[in-house]
């Protein structure tokens, strides 16, 4: 089994399943702090080890979200909860992320109702707002 099957089988229903073969992001949750495609790791291999879904980030998340919902980067949303979980550990592994940086770390996430432009903006916006210059 999964870890995205795993977490949907408890009740985790921000962890989607978009392709099942780690390509587009939708199943992004962290792994000791670090961003992992949830339909790529082995539930068992999980043991011991932190799982947290955007169930357990929700303060965060809703922080961003507003940037999202300011730019028009939240239409449809299926893809949202991968996205922020990946944008949320991206501010804590990169210090002042370039543009280039910022796309180059959220490549794997694919959106099919918003265009990244306004994520871009959401996304530079929010870490000025935190004080990460963009």
């Amino acid at each position: 089994m999964t870890l995205q099957q795993y977490l949907r089988q408890k009740g985790c229903v921000s962890v989607k399943c978009g392709c099942e073969t780690g390509n587009c992001g939708l199943c992004t949750v962290h792994l000791d702090g670090k961003s992992v495609l949830s339909c790529t790791v082995l539930a068992a291999r999980c043991d011991g080890r932190t799982v947290v879904t955007l169930e357990g980030v929700q303060e965060q998340a809703a922080a961003f979200g507003a940037f999202l919902a300011d730019e028009g980067a939240e239409q449809y949303g299926f893809c949202s909860p991968g996205f922020i979980m990946d944008v949320l550990a991206m501010e804590r592994e990169l210090h002042e992320p370039t543009e280039d940086e910022i796309k180059a770390y959220l490549a794997g996430n694919l959106c099919r109702c918003s265009g990244y432009q306004g994520q871009l903006r959401a996304i530079q916006k929010y870490l000025a707002a935190k004080g990460e210059r963009v």
